[in-house]
């Protein structure tokens, strides 16, 4: 009966009520009418089917309904996390007793700004299974203080249970039964280490975004096995490129190089671009301990003072690693450009090459943007030269079928031997991560298509087109803040989206309004179904590019030696991957938030301990969001403090929702996003990764033109 609702449901271009459903399958008898109640029933709880309060049923993916998972504040609301989607705000009445991690149904209810707004529903699932907190003994028992303050349990340790922690060890520990309340009994699984150790605040972030930090003993013997130099029986039936001029470009400090590239000018002006990627699938498996760990992994995961590797470092840093002057197994993507950035022709094979340079960002922007040649470098000159004439027109390709360049800024910190945030710059972007960064995606595009065109399952990194609503309460919302956009926004493409980036270029918080635009968009995913990319403009798009330190690359890699190296196009190869594929897709999109999560909760801690030695300094800064407990300043290093409403005390100052804003009700000055503002760092907590900033004073503009002139 169920397939006959869904269908039914489908045809249907309304809510039925169960007599409508009953009447439309001639049911008659009341024990029919029941059992048709039970089926609706076990629909609903599954997800299948939405019943709205007027007790109607339509399908669920059809609804104004989402699921997702709960990232709550310690304030009392929260955001649900919805996969492929824009997070969705939730008040604090709303919250319906759902705690931090809640797997919940939550109702779309209305925009709020630029942001969404729902209301949790059911909560479906509650993982409590381990937390990371602080051991402590009280009255003669061991107890844990979690370092997450939103989910409010008790978690009690019986003696036998401790592993030996003592009081001020980190810990992590297995949530056991429920006793009363919220009372919980709990097992140690793991010692971090004491909370003032160096770096265990970071491992404790880790841990308890359920990051696994350390491999098994079975996936490090598996490890050894493998080989550490490539051998004559690796290279049989591939492609030897070994005396190509083949170099990498990399962050001075990374380890694990997983492409490295070539380029030389064709008698008929075009380009020959390479793009070699080092050859994981090979040596990983399908199935092997450490293939399992890695699809477990799905991502490295890379934080201030340390990278958490997807693969063993005998892997990632030795044999997968496309290290200077060794030979190493690739899979090549040679593509021939034209001189309009157009990929007219290419191959993709397996190769065998040795990197003749183990080049560094800093460097070759040092030769492409000011002319200066490091030691080592002069042999390399003219391929750098051509490698950014052809990234320039790679990028005038993209940016004319409306590719979106957010332009946004990230911070760097840095930290000293004792893992220490000691300062926080900006991360550079100059010409040679510019180019990298073309040459990828070009790539990841001829890998994409080439297996399309083949109609075989694959992996594909899709993005969505933004939600229209959201995107006209962001053009509302710069309204506000006097800016218009030139033309009607009707339908939405990547040109749409490109030309309010250029309206808006100039003005003073564009990198602020670009984050919001960005936000209005749907999250990028991994996917069996090709939907194209939006934010590249690209109707076909993959990730190639990484296999060393994302899964997904790996098996696009798989997938290729499968269907073009090893032609294996039998129909038991192609089911086991149609069925596989929606699996690993998911799991993989899931990882890899998780892994931006717990990248973002690092960088916040580790802020607030940078400002922590800064208290009453000050600083200016532009204000980046109203709400309406205060406004969020920013300043030029990206460090984001809190002002809070209640510190604003030369009037009474509400939150006006109307225009976004901060306003006095005597003297009416006002305070709104792009503001520049001077503030001094009142307090900042690294346990609780928060940054609280005293306004100073407004700065106008002319008072800042005098300043920059000094």
């Amino acid at each position: 009966m169920e397939e006959q609702i869904l269908e039914l449901l489908k045809k249907s271009k309304k809510a039925l009520t169960v007599y409508e459903i009953n009447d439309a399958f001639n049911l008659k008898t009341a024990d029919e009418l029941k059992d048709l109640l039970k089926v609706l029933n076990k629909m609903e709880d599954e997800l299948k089917l939405y019943r709205s309060k007027k007790d109607s049923y339509l399908l669920f993916n059809n609804s104004h309904m989402k699921v997702g998972t709960l990232l709550a504040n310690k304030k009392g609301f929260g955001f649900v996390d919805i996969v492929g989607n824009e997070d969705v705000y939730i008040s604090q009445s709303n919250m319906k007793n759902a705690i931090h991690g809640d797997k919940v149904v939550i109702e779309i209810t209305s925009p709020k700004g630029v942001d969404l707004e729902g209301r949790i529903v059911k909560i479906l699932a509650r993982d409590l299974k381990q937390m990371v907190g602080e051991f402590y003994y009280k009255s003669g028992k061991g107890y844990i203080d979690l370092d997450n303050e939103k989910v409010k349990i008790t978690i009690e340790i019986d003696d036998n249970k401790t592993m030996g922690a003592m009081n001020g060890h980190k810990v992590l520990v297995k949530v056991m039964n429920k006793l009363q309340g919220n009372n919980y009994k709990g097992e140690v699984v793991k010692i971090l280490g004491h909370k003032n150790d160096p770096g265990v605040d970071i491992l404790s972030i880790v841990n308890s975004m359920g990051i696994n930090d350390v491999f098994s003993d079975e996936v490090m013997d598996e490890v050894e096995k493998l080989p550490i130099a490539v051998t004559e029986e690796d290279m049989i039936g591939r492609k030897d490129l070994r005396h190509e001029e083949i170099f990498t470009i990399d962050g001075d400090d990374a380890k694990d190089l997983d492409d490295a590239i070539s380029l030389r000018k064709l008698d008929n002006g075009n380009y020959l671009l390479g793009v070699h990627i080092a050859d994981v699938s090979y040596y990983v498996k399908e199935g092997s301990k450490i293939d399992v760990e890695a699809y477990e992994r799905g991502t490295s995961v890379y934080l201030a003072d340390r990278v958490i590797p997807m693969l063993p470092h005998k892997l990632s840093n030795g044999i997968c690693s496309l290290n200077g002057n060794v030979d190493r197994l690739a899979v090549t993507c040679e593509m021939e450009v034209d001189h309009k950035g157009n990929v007219v022709n290419y191959d993709i094979y397996e190769s065998v090459i040795n990197s003749k340079k183990r080049m560094t960002y800093n460097h070759v922007n040092a030769i492409l943007e000011k002319n200066e040649i490091p030691e080592g470098y002069e042999a390399f000159i003219p391929t750098l030269q051509n490698m950014m004439e052809l990234a320039h027109i790679i990028r005038k390709n993209k940016e004319i079928r409306g590719f979106i360049d957010f332009d946004i800024d990230e911070s760097k910190i840095i930290v000293d031997e004792k893992g220490e945030a000691i300062d926080v710059t900006l991360r550079e972007r100059g010409e040679g991560e510019l180019l990298i960064e073309d040459f990828m995606i070009i790539a990841n595009e001829t890998v994409a298509t080439h297996i399309y065109f083949m109609e075989l399952p694959f992996v594909y990194r899709i993005h969505g087109e933004p939600n229209e609503e959201k995107v006209q309460s962001f053009l509302k919302f710069i309204g506000f803040l006097g800016y218009k956009v030139n033309g009607k926004i009707k339908d939405i493409t990547p040109k749409t989206m490109q030309g309010i980036l250029n309206d808006l270029k100039d003005k003073k918080e564009f990198h602020l309004l670009s984050n919001l635009l960005l936000r209005s968009m749907q999250k990028a995913v991994y996917d069996k179904e090709n939907i194209g990319h939006f934010g590249i403009a690209s109707k076909c798009y993959t990730h190639f590019t990484s296999p060393i330190r994302r899964y997904p690359d790996t098996t696009v890699h798989r997938l290729l030696r499968l269907y073009t190296f090893e032609h294996k196009l039998d129909p038991t190869t192609i089911n086991y991957w149609d069925n596989k594929l929606p699996f690993l897709t998911q799991h993989a999109s899931e990882r890899e938030r998780t892994a931006i999560e717990c990248e973002r909760q690092v960088d916040d801690m580790k802020k607030a301990e940078y400002m922590s030695k800064h208290i009453g300094e000050e600083y200016e800064g532009m204000i980046s969001s109203v709400l309406s407990f205060g406004m969020f300043v920013e300043l030029d290093n990206l460090i984001e403090g809190l002002v809070r409403l209640d510190d604003l005390t030369d009037d009474h100052y509400y939150f006006d929702e109307s225009t976004f804003s901060i306003r006095g009700q005597k003297n009416k000055r006002g305070y709104r996003l792009g503001d520049v503002v001077k503030v001094i760092v009142k307090t900042a907590s690294k346990e609780n990764r928060t940054i609280d900033f005293q306004l100073v004073k407004p700065i106008n503009e002319k008072e800042k033109i005098k300043m920059k002139k000094k």
